[in-house]
């Protein structure tokens, strides 16, 4: 028996299957410098296309002049509005339901917005003659405060909209009002409110940020006049979603066209949606006959490729004395920029913000959004977080603090005093979200024990007396974020973008050697989706993942997908995976139960075989069964081991996870020591416990930098303060504490196998676990909360302000 035992997790173990750190099969050829991207193609004859960009935030174009322009040599074309309009393409549809000028019609309104394209036959030639096309501007009122967006006397920035009271999400009660959207149970939250016995009122603001990938946006447009058919290569997260925009805007039939999403450098929400830049690229391809590429710089990136965050929430959270909160209310203010350009599904215009209850038990509440229009870049991507779930658990989290510090009860017993329960599972939230699984509990009573959570605060408690004594500079925080996610957008019955359905898809074939081939309607971004979903089919089908190829990113031998973002990739891509691997072994089954001349019910799947039940000598393996998948199927089968799942889910998969930071700051100089960061995942069944560490790492990095610096901000005249890597905060390995990692498990009971997904939590988590550190370090002193980016100016000023700086 221990000799069978034995034999069979070798062969668990040779299957490289679920549970595996197995490693990046992608990373093979990154760390050689082999990888394929967007910038590598090339092409004979072709173009090269760059921008002339505002330098207003709000202005009239009361002409341009191309002449100096298209006398440079080298240089095929310059385009702008006017040329765009007789095929109706000056402006384009957003995921959001607004329109957004391809190219300035008329005026500007935000600074770097795309004013003409330059087509030449090299890079240089086109950024020399774009310097040359002169516009002549009239300056206008600039807007750039949300609280002012609405006021009466506010300049009109969307003249296109003038005198249009009704927008994609219902009325507009303002020339820059975009929406108001609601949800719960206002007359009861307020009820709530008004006979609580303790309320806490508070502002928090989540800056606007940028998702600033490694690899900026761009694009290859080829078209082929002889047979009508249009390639595009391009930074592009979701690439069957983009040929369908394309096809819509083009009037080319969506056959013709090949949208392909090579390597991508980092996608972080800031690839998903379309950009002026390809409009114009397969215009210009189309015009000249030939290929022209376009790539962002750095500058034009954080300038105006979509933005994220810019949300200022308002929130109320009321409780008993003992610390039972019994009522929640919020209002955000949105800033959109110049054009509603948010990636949200259609019925959601404020993304999932609604999970705003977080992991709390809270019996009402109620949310109302409203968006408006500012002169900034246009945006609201997910960066690294399912549609502006970070900002709801950012909210949500500081507010508990917030509330505590009220009471004047420990964060940490705030928060057990109010998890939804175990055995409250399946949840459904006050404002309509079914939580499908969790053990908050347990994730915190784990954390607080690693972490020693107890001497945290004797040690806190004993470094503020020292302070008080002026033995010490030094102020000790810590910091607790505990966050549930929303992601695996996602079933069809509640999210859409522009009308398509957000499924999944897979589609594998078993060739007769015993190898694999699975495509997928995703797109890995640095997920490991390679090594992943190879692992899933390896479990499923008995194959090993080395075996096994996974292929993405090119609509002609892909089937259709919503592609990778908001963590959608394992709860639906995953789930699709798995169920076309159930296909194949029944199928597989059927022909193993024929070889072995006994019924279909008679044998079992053994990890890589199908054993008679009752005689486990007599088996069939995978690769016997594949070869006889092509020439000895039963009678009436048809040959062949093929099959393709398009998977809606039924619900939303719900990770959560634990967090916990420790921080000194010295009150002299601002600058904050991040002394310990924990972080537990709760991400369901884990497929490769390498990657997820790796995905928690990454994920950690970006929320520190979020929390401690990153911030697009703007002067009064629209300029943007932080348009380059001089002053947008990027972490290197000198900034980046040592992260701990841990986990528990709790499987989605919906899934196929009962995975969450993972690769967004620690941004939407680790965010307010760094930001209630610093506010915690400064509770003792007064301090109720004081705004991200918590920079070593911004942390020297609180302590300043507090009267406790040298």
């Amino acid at each position: 028996m221990n000799a069978e035992v034995a034999s069979v997790e070798e062969r668990k173990q040779n299957l490289k299957g679920m549970g595996t750190a197995r490693r990046r099969v992608e990373d093979v050829r990154f760390v050689q410098g082999k990888g394929n991207y967007v910038d590598d193609i090339k092409l004979p004859g072709m173009l090269f296309g760059d921008f002339v960009r505002s330098p207003y935030a709000h202005a009239r174009i009361k002409s341009v002049n191309k002449e100096a322009a298209l006398a440079v040599p080298g240089v095929k074309a310059v385009l702008t509005a006017d040329d765009l309009k007789p095929v109706n393409l000056a402006w384009m549809p957003t995921l959001a339901g607004d329109v957004q000028m391809v190219l300035a019609d008329g005026k500007v309104l935000f600074q770097g917005q795309e004013v003409a394209f330059v087509v030449a036959e090299d890079r240089y030639a086109a950024s020399d003659a774009a310097e040359l096309v002169e516009v002549d501007y009239e300056e206008l009122p600039v807007l750039v405060d949300p609280f002012k967006a609405m006021d009466p006397g506010a300049p009109v920035l969307r003249e296109d909209l003038d005198g249009k009271t009704e927008g994609a999400h219902g009325p507009r009660r303002h020339h820059n009002h975009i929406f108001t959207w609601e949800v719960g149970d206002k007359d009861a939250t307020d009820r709530a409110l008004s006979e609580a016995e303790v309320v806490a009122k508070e502002l928090i603001t989540y800056q606007r940020v940028h998702p600033c990938p490694l690899e900026t946006a761009g694009c290859v447009a080829s078209m082929d006049k002889v047979n009508g058919q249009l390639t595009l290569w391009g930074t592009f997260q979701a690439p069957h979603a983009v040929r369908t925009v394309a096809s819509l805007i083009s009037t080319i039939p969506e056959h013709k066209i090949r949208v392909i999403s090579p390597d991508i450098g980092g996608g972080f929400g800031n690839k998903v949606g379309v950009y002026p830049g390809y409009i114009c690229a397969v215009v210009a391809s189309i015009v000249l006959g030939v290929p022209v590429k376009w790539i962002e710089d750095r500058i034009e990136n954080l300038q105006s490729t979509a933005f994220a965050r810019d949300y200022h929430m308002t929130g109320e959270i009321s409780a008993t004395r003992d610390g039972r909160i019994t009522g929640l209310k919020c209002h955000v203010l949105a800033d959109h920029g110049g054009f509603d350009a948010c990636a949200d599904p259609t019925k959601f215009p404020a993304g999932f913000f609604n999970i705003c209850t977080g992991s709390y038990d809270i019996p009402v509440a109620h949310v109302s959004v409203d968006g408006v229009y500012t002169n900034k870049a246009p945006g609201g991507v997910a960066y690294r977080c399912s549609f502006r779930v970070t900002e709801a658990s950012y909210f949500i989290e500081r507010m508990i603090d917030v509330l505590a510090r009220k009471l004047e009860m420990d964060p940490a017993e705030l928060r057990m005093k109010n998890f939804i329960g175990k055995e409250q599972f399946p949840y459904t939230s006050a404002l309509g979200w079914e939580y499908d699984s969790g053990d908050y509990h347990t994730a915190m009573e784990k954390a607080l024990e690693t972490v020693s959570y107890k001497a945290l605060r004797d040690e806190q408690k004993a470094n503020r007396e020292a302070f008080a004594r002026s033995e010490t500079r030094s102020l000790m925080g810590v910091g607790i974020g505990f966050f549930t996610e929303i992601v695996g957008a996602g079933p069809i019955k509640n999210c859409d973008i522009l009308g398509l359905g957000m499924f999944d898809s897979c589609e594998i074939r078993v060739h007769p050697t015993g190898s694999a081939i699975a495509r997928l309607g995703t797109i890995s971004q640095g997920q490991g989706h390679a090594t992943t979903f190879a692992q899933i089919l390896a479990s499923e089908i008995g194959i090993p993942a080395d075996q096994i190829t996974v292929e993405e990113g090119d609509t002609d031998t892909a089937p259709y997908g919503l592609g990778t973002y908001g963590s959608r990739s394992t709860p639906v891509a995953g789930a699709a995976t798995a169920m076309a691997g159930r296909k194949i072994k029944a199928k597989a089954q059927m022909i193993a139960a024929y070889l072995l001349e006994v019924h279909d019910d008679d044998v079992e799947f053994e990890v890589d075989r199908f054993v008679v039940k009752g005689a486990p000598e007599r088996f069939k393996t995978m690769a016997e069964v594949a070869f006889a998948a092509y020439n000895n199927v039963p009678p009436g089968m048809e040959p062949g081991l093929e099959a393709v799942s398009y998977y809606d889910p039924p619900n939303m998969t719900y990770p959560f996870g634990a967090y916990i930071c420790v921080v000194d700051i010295d009150v002299d100089t601002g600058v904050t020591d991040i002394r310990r960061f924990y972080a537990l995942d709760d991400c369901g069944t884990r497929i490769n416990p390498m990657i997820i560490e790796g995905q928690v790492h990454g994920g950690l990095t970006e929320a520190l930098a979020i929390a401690m610096g990153q911030e697009i901000s703007y002067d009064e005249m629209g300029n943007v303060k932080g348009a380059s890597l001089m002053d947008f905060f990027l972490p290197t390995a000198v900034e980046t504490p040592v992260w701990e990692t841990d986990f528990t498990v709790t499987p989605s009971p919906h899934h196929p196998i009962g995975a969450k997904g993972v690769g967004e939590s620690p941004n939407v988590g680790g965010v307010s676990a760094f930001s209630n550190a610093v506010n915690d370090a400064f509770a003792h002193l007064g301090l109720t909360h004081t705004q991200m980016p918590h920079d070593h100016w911004r942390v020297w000023k609180t302590a300043e302000r507090l009267g406790v700086t040298a």
